[in-house]
C-alpha cells in the first residue's frame, strides 16, 4: 500500500511538524489575494492544502473544453511558498451543463422527486453519463499535474455520499437488479434471503424488483438492507474508478477520499472503504444543536476519532476537515471559545491523526457556506482566531517528533455499518434502542476512567477479524443486532483465546439477511453466554425496572434463563420479567469471562460494571489521574511515548507523569497540573 509519508517531500517527511492544512478555494477570490494567502499560510505553518474540490465548472466550462491555466498558477504559487497540495479530482459537484444536457444524471429521492441543479453532489451514483464525464476530468487533471512538484496527495471527489447516498431513479433500480444478481445468483436465492413468502412478495425474475422507495406500508427489512449495501458499493465504485485513473497516470502519488466518520454510522460502510485508501482521511464536526447532537459533543469527537483509527487499522490517519469555530448548517451554530480549537485538534492527534486540516482556509464572502468559520475569518488576519491558528501551527511543529506513532488499546468496542443499516427498520421491538446509544455511553465511561478504547468496525477486518479481536483483553459488543456467521465466530474465537467479552441486549439477533436466529435470543452469542432469552420486554419512556441488587434498568428487559454454570449477578425484581437474569457472568475454559447485560443501567452502575470487567481482564488506566482528564498515549516503534492529557471539565485535574510537556515547554516531574480546558503532551521519560 502506498502511504503519503512515502512520497518524496511529502508531509510524512516534514520533520518540522505534523501537517496543518485546509481546503483552499482561490477561485472564489481575485487573483491578487493569492499572494496574501501564501504569505499567511507560511506564517501559520500550513503545509498542505486541498485545491479544486468544487472547481469542475471552472476547469471544464463546456463539455470537453478544459481551462487549467488558472490552476497551473495556483499550484506554482503554492509550491513556491513551500505549501504542498492535496489535489482534488473536482468531481464532487458537476457543472450546470452536465444536468442541462443529460438531466437523467440528477438523483431521485425516496418519494420519487428528482432534484434540480443548484446545490452540490447533484448526481446519481449509478449514472453512466456522470461516470464517463467525471473520469474524463480526472484523466485531464492527472495528465496535466502528474509531475507537478506541489502534488503530495490525490483527493477523490469530496465527502462521497454526503447528499446523494441513495438514489431511487430508474438507472439506480436497473443497477440494483444487476447487483442483486451478483450477490444472490438467482431469484430463488433472493426469495429465500428476503423471506418473500411474507406479504406475497415472491419474485419470479430480478426485473420485478424495485428500489425500496415510498410504498404503502413497512418495507421488507432484507430488501432495504440490500439496497443500503448496494448504495454504499455504488459510491465506492465511483471512488475506485477515479482511483484507477490516478494510479495509472501517477502511480507513486497516494490516493484518498474524505470520510465522514461519526458515532452515528451513516450510509457508507467505511470499514469496507478503508481497505481501498492509501491513507484514511476523515471530516469531523462538533454537533451542538439539531439532528445528531449529543449531550457531550466532545465525547462524541473522541468516539469518532477512535473509530477513524479503527477503520485505518490502527495506522496514523489524516483529519481532512474540522472547524476553527462555528459551522453553518446547525439550527444554532455555536462558536468555539478560547482554546477550544486547539483542544479539539489535539484530541484528534491524540487518537492517531498525523495531520490537522480545516474547512476552509479563507471564510467565503458568498455562497451557501459563507457563515462557516475558517482559518482566516471575515475580519481578516488581525483577529484572535487567526492568532490561535498561528499558535496551533507552532504547536504542531513542536509535535513533529511523534509523526508515525500509534495508539495501543486493551479494550475494543465492536461496531458494524451493516448493523446500523439493519437497525433503520421501523418495525423493530423498540425505537428507543439505537445502534450507537449504548456503545457511545460505554466509550464515554471508559474514557472518563482513563481507559483507551479501539472502536473496531467489522468491515475493516474481513479476513482476520478473529485475530484482531483476540489481540484485546476486553471486547464489548453493544447492541450488535445484526451479526453474520463470521462475526459471531470471531467473537467466540476471541473469547476462546482469553479475551473477556461483554455482550449487551439486542445483540446477535439476526443474520446477514436480517432473518431472526431461531431457538432463543441472543442467537449468535447464546451458546457463548449460556443465556437464553424467550421474549423481549422493552420499556416505555419513563418506565424503569427494579433489579434485585438495588439498581435500576431502563429501555429494555427480557424473559430469560441462564444455564447452571452461569453466575447470575442481578435479576429483575418486578414486572413480567421478575426473577429473570439481567446481568450474568460465565467463566470460560480459556480463563476469560463472558458477560451478558440484558438492560440499560444508569451511568454509575454501567461504569461499575465496566470497571469490574476491565479489572478482571487486567486492564489498567493509561495513567493515574484525578479530575476530569482525558488521557491517551501514543508510542513510536523505537519505544518513545507521548502522553496526551486534556482537561475536559470545569475543575482542575492532575496526572502522575514525568517528562517534558511539548505544549508548555516545561519539565514535568511526577505531577502534571491542568486547569480547566488545558492540554498537555508529555514526552515521557
Amino acid at each position: 500500500m502506498r502511504r503519503w509519508s512515502d512520497v518524496p517531500g511529502g508531509p510524512g517527511e516534514q520533520r518540522s511538524g505534523l501537517v496543518l492544512g485546509a481546503d483552499y478555494n482561490p477561485e472564489q477570490w481575485p487573483e491578487e489575494v493569492r499572494a496574501q494567502d501564501v504569505r499567511l499560510m507560511r506564517e501559520a505553518g500550513v503545509t498542505l492544502v486541498s485545491v479544486g474540490i468544487f472547481a469542475w465548472g471552472l476547469l471544464e466550462p463546456e463539455p470537453g473544453r478544459f481551462e487549467l491555466g488558472w490552476l497551473d498558477d495556483v499550484l506554482d504559487d503554492l509550491h513556491a511558498g513551500g505549501v504542498g497540495v492535496s489535489l482534488a479530482t473536482a468531481t464532487a459537484s458537476p457543472p450546470a451543463w452536465l444536468s442541462q444536457r443529460w438531466p437523467e444524471v440528477l438523483p431521485v429521492d425516496h418519494e420519487g422527486r428528482r432534484v434540480v441543479f443548484g446545490s452540490r453532489q447533484s448526481w446519481c451514483p449509478s449514472s453512466p453519463v456522470y461516470r464517463e464525464r467525471s473520469l474524463q476530468l480526472v484523466e485531464a487533471l492527472a495528465t496535466r499535474y502528474a509531475q507537478h512538484p506541489a502534488l503530495r496527495l490525490w483527493h477523490v471527489s469530496n465527502e462521497l455520499g454526503c447528499h446523494n447516498a441513495r438514489c431511487y431513479c430508474e438507472v439506480s433500480a436497473a443497477s440494483f437488479r444487476r447487483w442483486l444478481a451478483g450477490r444472490h445468483g438467482d431469484v430463488q436465492s433472493l426469495n429465500a434471503a428476503w423471506a418473500t413468502a411474507f406479504w406475497s412478495q415472491h419474485y419470479t425474475s430480478f426485473e420485478q424488483v424495485q428500489v425500496p422507495a415510498l410504498s404503502s406500508s413497512f418495507p421488507n427489512p432484507a430488501h432495504a438492507l440490500d439496497f443500503a449495501r448496494f448504495s454504499s458499493d455504488e459510491l465506492l465504485g465511483q471512488h475506485l474508478a477515479e482511483k484507477e485513473v490516478l494510479r495509472r497516470l501517477t502511480p507513486e502519488v497516494p490516493v484518498t477520499t474524505n470520510f465522514m466518520v461519526g458515532s452515528a454510522l451513516g450510509p457508507m460502510d467505511y470499514g469496507r472503504w478503508a481497505r481501498e485508501q492509501d491513507v484514511v482521511a476523515n471530516d469531523h464536526y462538533l454537533v451542538a444543536s439539531g439532528p445528531g447532537a449529543t449531550d457531550d459533543p466532545r465525547a462524541e469527537l473522541a468516539y469518532a476519532a477512535d473509530l477513524t483509527r479503527g477503520t485505518a487499522g490502527g495506522r496514523p490517519w489524516l483529519l481532512m476537515e474540522h472547524s476553527t469555530s462555528a459551522v453553518n448548517w446547525q439550527p444554532v451554530n455555536v462558536a468555539k471559545g478560547p482554546g477550544q480549537m486547539l483542544a479539539d485538534s489535539l484530541a484528534h492527534v491524540a487518537r492517531g491523526a498525523d495531520g490537522v486540516c480545516f474547512f476552509q482556509w479563507r471564510a467565503s464572502a458568498g455562497g451557501a457556506e459563507q457563515w462557516h468559520s475558517a482559518l482566516v475569518p471575515h475580519a481578516g488576519e488581525d483577529t484572535e482566531r487567526f492568532r490561535e491558528v498561528v499558535d496551533l501551527g507552532a504547536l504542531l511543529h513542536r509535535l513533529g517528533e511523534l509523526a508515525g506513532s500509534t495508539v495501543h488499546a486493551d479494550v475494543a468496542l465492536l461496531v458494524d455499518w451493516q448493523n446500523a443499516w439493519a437497525m433503520e427498520s421501523p418495525t423493530l421491538p423498540s425505537a428507543r434502542v439505537g445502534h450507537r446509544d449504548l456503545g457511545l455511553r460505554v466509550h464515554g465511561l471508559l474514557r472518563a476512567a482513563q481507559t483507551t478504547v479501539d472502536v473496531v468496525p467489522v468491515g475493516a477486518h474481513p479476513d482476520d477479524l478473529a485475530a484482531t479481536l483476540a489481540g484485546y483483553r476486553v471486547l464489548v459488543v453493544p447492541t450488535l443486532y445484526l451479526a453474520d456467521a463470521a462475526t459471531a465466530d470471531a467473537v467466540r474465537a476471541a473469547a476462546a483465546s482469553g479475551t473477556h467479552v461483554l455482550v449487551t441486549y439486542f445483540s446477535g439477533i439476526v443474520d446477514e439477511d436480517a432473518r431472526v436466529r431461531l431457538g432463543g435470543y441472543p442467537g449468535a452469542f447464546r451458546d457463548l453466554l449460556g443465556v437464553r432469552v424467550e421474549e423481549f420486554h422493552p420499556l416505555l419512556e419513563g418506565v424503569a425496572s427494579e433489579l434485585d441488587d438495588g439498581r435500576v434498568g431502563d429501555v429494555w428487559t427480557e424473559l430469560a434463563t441462564a444455564e447452571e454454570d452461569v453466575q447470575v449477578l442481578a435479576r429483575y425484581a418486578d414486572g413480567a420479567t421478575a426473577g429473570c437474569p439481567a446481568l450474568t457472568r460465565r467463566e470460560l475454559p480459556s480463563g476469560a469471562a463472558a458477560w451478558y447485560l440484558g438492560t440499560s443501567p444508569d451511568d454509575e452502575a454501567l461504569s461499575e460494571l465496566l470497571r469490574e470487567v476491565c479489572e478482571g481482564a487486567g486492564v489498567a488506566p493509561v495513567a493515574e489521574a484525578t479530575g476530569p482528564v482525558d488521557l491517551v498515549r501514543r508510542r513510536a516503534a523505537d519505544g518513545r511515548s507521548w502522553l496526551f492529557a486534556l482537561n475536559t471539565g470545569d475543575e482542575p485535574a492532575g496526572v502522575r507523569v514525568s517528562g517534558h510537556d511539548l505544549v508548555s515547554g516545561e519539565a514535568v516531574d511526577g505531577a502534571l497540573h491542568l486547569e480547566p480546558g488545558a492540554v498537555a503532551v508529555v514526552r515521557e521519560g
